[in-house]
């Protein structure tokens, strides 16, 4: 897997401080996409063993909030295979962060088994997940007054509730 970038103190994609990860690779190709240039599965650089330890140094300061999870497309299936394991790790070292993730793919749709990318790892990295923000970014939509995403077809989920926020 590759990545375009990890953001050691992020204010812009979810509450807090936190530490995000952009991803490479994403087939939903949305026009007006901030940033297409993830949108090649081999932009950026590699994700190494050394980049999941620097991400989970970034996440140990009191007052980092959570992590945040983007791309391109997390929820690519050659994404997940990786990012289930950081995951995993993110919450056995750190319980009381929370996790964000955004993807493009519907969660009661694309995410759930049968759906579109639904794989072998998916079940486990939505369990990771406290708040995923789902949906393509459209352009016809955008709304630059919304919390959290981009357009208003977009979601802001609360796994663990079902609840919908920033409504």
């Amino acid at each position: 897997m590759y990545y375009g970038n990890v953001k050691a103190c992020d204010i812009a994609n979810g509450p807090g401080v936190r530490v995000s990860l952009f991803v490479s690779g994403c087939r939903h190709h949305c026009k007006g996409c901030f940033n297409r240039e993830t949108w090649a599965f081999d932009y950026g650089s590699e994700f190494t063993d050394a980049v999941r330890e620097q991400i989970l140094t970034y996440l140990q300061p009191a007052y980092v909030q959570g992590f945040s999870l983007l791309g391109g497309e997390p929820f690519e299936p050659e994404n997940q295979r990786e990012l289930v394991g950081l995951l995993r790790e993110i919450k056995a070292q750190f319980p009381k962060k929370d996790v964000w993730c955004y993807t493009g793919y519907l969660y009661d749709v694309d995410l759930q088994e049968g759906g579109r990318v639904y794989g072998k790892d998916t079940k486990e990295m939505l369990s990771y997940i406290d708040v995923l923000v789902d949906g393509p970014f459209v352009e016809a939509e955008k709304d630059l007054s919304l919390i959290f995403r981009g357009s208003r077809n977009q979601r802001v989920i609360e796994l663990k509730t079902g609840k919908y926020l920033y409504t």
